[in-house]
């Protein structure tokens, strides 16, 4: 792993070394045994599981640590949609049958003022934690390039405040209305933003799931009205700081890629069904790219398969200078131990330029 390389991509400096980072590799106890030697399992106390999740980063070199802070749980404390969790760590330890919601209906959700709910927050306390949380990530990795941001920017927290059922409901209701519950939500979470800029942190994270798989699940219009002006008034403060802004969205953002890099990002992080390519051919010598290897062809493919997928990205992202690799729809627990030993064999094989 090397905190140089990594701050490098980051920097658009292009190291000899292609770096990588991957997630939720702690979270597959059998291949962090069989990468580390570590008898680690779902059983295995906190330490040990510690110990594993650093040895597997040590192995596999990675080089950026993807974090953020500011998640439903500290913004919103209980007041929220619950919807249940499938398995995904191995063995099922995060999964979560209880689904209820503080909001009974779509009236609901259309007069939801966050602020009358939860209050103006204290911006110099955020800002002490913002760097509390970044100063353990630095002590835990200090070999890779750590951050800490927020996780519910704008569409991520309206779902984790209505859930699925009522948001989309409200929104087919009354999209002036939603949009004025948006205007209103943005308004608030930018608290956090400005608490943010405050901190010594250099790279920061802004998570926000725009779209499903297929694309957008409200007319584009209604994005570049409501939610992408609010993201851009947010990130100001951050821009004005001059930090680092690594931009997250799962799902198929191809609608909106120009929209993002709009925002004023210094980076993209993606899964594999928005088009790298496109990307890596506009932005690639302005921005760091994260990703994007398919975990299905991990999961299903032959070694073949995990050849070519490897070589597509390493292909995509060689001549981008801050490009890093990644599976970018997460190490799923169900994926053969004996694929993902040979998508790191090949990564090596493929990472220096």
């Amino acid at each position: 792993m090397s905190y140089k390389d990594g701050m490098a991509a980051i920097n658009l400096e292009m190291p000899k070394r292609i770096p990588r980072t991957e997630y939720s590799g702690e979270l597959y106890f059998d291949l962090m045994k069989k990468v580390t030697g570590i008898d680690v399992s779902s059983n295995s106390t906190p330490e040990i599981k510690g110990q594993a999740e650093l040895a597997l980063r040590k192995a596999w070199n990675y080089d950026f640590s993807w974090n953020t802070m500011i998640d439903a749980k500290y913004a919103f404390n209980n007041y929220r949609t619950k919807m249940g969790h499938a398995n995904f760590i191995q063995d099922g330890l995060d999964y979560a049958n209880e689904v209820s919601s503080v909001f009974k209906n779509y009236e609901d959700v259309l007069s939801f003022d966050p602020y009358k709910v939860f209050g103006t927050i204290d911006k110099k306390k955020v800002t002490r934690d913002f760097e509390e949380n970044y100063a353990k990530r630095l002590a835990r990795y200090p070999d890779e390039v750590n951050m800490t941001g927020i996780y519910v920017t704008c569409v991520s927290g309206l779902i984790d405040l209505f859930g699925w059922d009522l948001l989309l409901l409200a929104a087919g209701m009354d999209s002036e209305k939603f949009g004025d519950v948006t205007n209103r939500y943005a308004a608030w979470i930018g608290q956090y933003f400005e608490a943010l800029a405050n901190s010594n942190v250099p790279v920061v994270m802004v998570h926000d799931d725009l779209v499903w798989t297929a694309g957008p699940f409200i007319h584009p219009d209604w994005y570049r009205k409501y939610i992408f002006p609010n993201i851009k008034k947010n990130l100001a403060p951050l821009r004005e700081a001059k930090k680092k802004i690594m931009f997250t969205s799962d799902g198929n953002f191809n609608e909106f890629i120009d929209d993002v890099a709009d925002l004023g990002v210094n980076g993209f992080i993606l899964e594999p069904i928005t088009d790298m390519k496109y990307i890596a051919e506009k932005y690639g010598k302005t921005h760091v790219i994260i990703g994007n290897a398919d975990t299905r062809v991990m999961m299903f493919g032959s070694k073949e398969d995990i050849y070519n997928e490897v070589k597509r990205c390493m292909d995509i992202g060689r001549d981008c200078p801050g490009f890093f690799m990644a599976i970018g729809n997460h190490i799923s627990s169900n994926t053969p131990v004996e694929n993902l030993l040979y998508y790191n064999e090949v990564y090596q094989k493929l990472s220096l330029r």
